[in-house]
């Protein structure tokens, strides 16, 4: 299997066995709903790279159920009369990301419960799981993900979604720091720029576990299962 190591292809060598068990593996799909993705000009927290990868995300969903692999789609749900927000001590990319990208006019509007907002945009099945309530970065923090994943016997996680620097990221570190093995696809996150999503994709590989394209894990699983 091909592996990205701070940016550089390689192979994967032996002793990652324990990685690739599918029996033992959720994937997690990281904030594809339409607060992120929505290409109107009232989309309160727009990721418009990440629109890209939402057709291929649903197409590597269904090479992963035909595998038996358990997906789990999370996504930022607050309370909505904001008392978990900007009516409490707000999130900080309120007020550093337009630093960046400048004035968000309707982002206090985002991920409101009972909004279009919160609305996925990516397939969701009966037979999948769901997290919804991610309040900040980490699809661990406050949620019960990490309850659910150990009531399943999960081992290691599969990160798709968005943004690579961001969410994805602290989802990495998280499960890195709650002792899950960690792969992170390359092709099927995406960040706030090329250069941040590269740097999200190098950190990961040398500090939280292995950077791969879905082909190339669902190709290993297939292997395995053979």
């Amino acid at each position: 299997m091909k592996i990205w190591v701070h940016g550089v292809e390689r192979e994967l060598p032996a002793g990652f066995d324990d990685y690739l068990d599918p029996a033992r593996t959720a994937v997690l799909s990281i904030d594809m709903h339409r607060g992120h993705l929505d290409d109107s000009p009232d989309c309160p927290c727009p990721a418009p790279r990440a629109r890209e990868i939402v057709a291929p995300i649903d197409a590597f969903h269904r090479q992963v159920r035909a595998l038996g692999v358990r997906i789990v789609h999370v996504k930022s749900v607050l309370r909505p009369d904001g008392s978990d927000d900007l009516k409490g001590i707000p999130a900080a990319w309120r007020r550093t990301f337009p630093l960046h990208v400048g004035d968000i006019p309707n982002h206090a509007a985002h991920a409101l419960a009972g909004s279009p907002w919160t609305e996925w945009v990516t397939e969701v099945l009966p037979q999948d799981l769901t997290v919804e309530n991610k309040r900040r970065l980490s699809a661990f923090y406050p949620t019960d993900l990490d309850f659910l994943l150990r009531n399943q016997r999960i081992e290691t996680v599969v990160i798709d979604g968005g943004f690579s620097d961001c969410c994805v990221l602290n989802t990495a570190f998280d499960a890195n720091n709650h002792n899950y093995r960690v792969i992170v696809l390359k092709d099927l996150t995406r960040g706030t720029d090329d250069e941040l999503e590269a740097a999200a994709q190098a950190m990961v590989s040398l500090h939280l576990g292995l950077v791969t394209e879905s082909a190339e894990l669902v190709a290993a699983w297939r292997a395995r299962s053979r």
